[in-house]
């Protein structure tokens, strides 16, 4: 497959920042929610706090990370930087799929069920012990995700480790004919 000229991929690698900025500053938006969420006076501001949560999660965080994975794909795909040939970008592979699969695995789960508790359950969701560990387990773990995607941010601007050194096999010499 031919590689992407110069203008192409830079075209391709704006996408791919963009996605991950739109996905970090959601991320923090869903910090400074999840902490006003902790003192909300009224069972509707309640559920409304939860659902903006969940619409967050649900219409921008899920596609602009799936976007930030698909253009970071194609990147490797198509450019000389290869998805194996640098120690920066296998370790970007690593922690971006991570924090997909866990915010999949417990923060989206725990999203849900927070609104679907304060829905049903308005104010008095605050004594629900799940809907408690759900609280704070999400606000716990969009700190971790926010912390690690600003290190995978930094990771892609000063692209610390440099390129892997791959060893050739040794040629074997040639049995001669006596």
């Amino acid at each position: 497959m031919n590689k992407l000229s110069v203008k192409q991929k830079n075209w391709l690698l704006t996408f791919h920042v963009a996605f991950g900025g739109i996905w970090f500053g959601t991320a923090l938006c869903m910090i400074a929610i999840a902490l006003s969420n902790r003192n909300t006076p009224s069972g509707d501001e309640l559920y409304a706090v939860n659902a903006v949560m969940k619409l967050l999660d649900d219409f921008v965080i899920i596609p602009s990370a799936t976007l930030s994975l698909i253009t970071g794909g194609l990147l490797c795909w198509l450019t000389i930087w290869g998805f194996f040939k640098h120690y920066w970008v296998i370790v970007k592979w690593i922690a971006t799929v991570t924090l997909i699969v866990t915010g999949t695995i417990w923060l989206g789960p725990w999203t849900n069920a927070m609104t679907a508790i304060s829905d049903a359950e308005r104010l008095q969701a605050l004594q629900n012990p799940l809907y408690v560990f759900d609280q704070k387990a999400v606000l716990v773990g969009a700190i971790i995700q926010t912390s690690c995607l600003l290190v995978i941010i930094g990771i892609s601007v000063l692209k610390p480790w440099g390129r892997r050194k791959i060893k050739k096999p040794e040629k074997q010499p040639v049995a001669s004919n006596s």
